[in-house]
């Protein structure tokens, strides 16, 4: 009998479990339908975004490559539409500039890419980039103060691409005819970390046109003088 009970008893208490959670339920479940919404919308809205950046940049490149092969690239590289991002606008006008320099426009290219990072304040990698090949491209041909004006900002500590303006300070001053400060300012990148190949290597070819033996990079055979000749 007092098993009975027990079973009953137990029925009962589940009975009411049952109900309460269903009054919850109905009381609340709209909340955690709308969650459960919100969590499948996001995710959907998420793959469709990406879905359309993948295609708009697709559509981009595709015209990129368009304009580059066209008659008149300058203008039509210039006319590509950025769809919206400000990143590939400034790309279009590197890509323009470089058609200009090709052209033997190199101060028209010069002073697109200056107005172009004029519009870059919030991105320091592409807003260097797009000074750094300004001062690359007009060469000899920019005011020279304004060239050191550049170069000095583009070659703080810890710039996107300090090291390769240093290197056009010291293209700049082999320029100039200072030669005793372009080996020591091209001994200093030599010393600094993060050179890539290409930069050593050019750096070091710079040396050897200003007549200095460039030290042996790490990892290379000591230079051994030749035996005397036997007698």
């Amino acid at each position: 009998m007092a098993n009975q009970n027990d079973s009953f008893i137990d029925e009962v208490t589940e009975d009411l479990r049952r109900d309460r959670l269903f009054a919850l339920f109905r009381r609340y479940g709209w909340i955690a339908l709308l969650v459960i919404l919100g969590i499948v919308g996001g995710a959907a809205w998420r793959e469709y975004s990406s879905s359309q950046a993948e295609t708009r940049a697709r559509a981009w490149g595709d015209a990129i490559m368009a304009a580059r092969q066209g008659d008149d690239p300058i203008t039509a590289l210039s006319a590509v539409d950025p769809a919206g991002s400000a990143g590939r606008k400034v790309l279009s006008e590197m890509l323009a500039a470089g058609a200009e320099a090709q052209a033997g426009l190199p101060q028209k290219a010069a002073e697109r890419l200056k107005a172009a990072a004029a519009g870059l304040q919030n991105d320091p990698v592409l807003h260097d980039l797009a000074l750094l090949k300004a001062v690359m491209v007009a060469g000899p041909a920019m005011d020279a103060a304004e060239r050191d004006r550049l170069l000095a900002d583009l070659s703080k500590p810890g710039a996107p691409f300090e090291l390769l303006a240093l290197e056009q300070k010291a293209v700049a001053l082999i320029g100039a005819g200072r030669t005793e400060d372009a080996v020591m300012l091209i001994g200093q990148i030599q010393q600094k970390d993060g050179l890539s190949e290409p930069l050593r290597r050019r750096l070091s070819e710079m040396m050897i046109t200003l007549g200095v033996e460039p030290e042996p990079s790490e990892g290379s055979l000591p230079q051994t003088m030749p035996a005397p000749a036997a007698n």
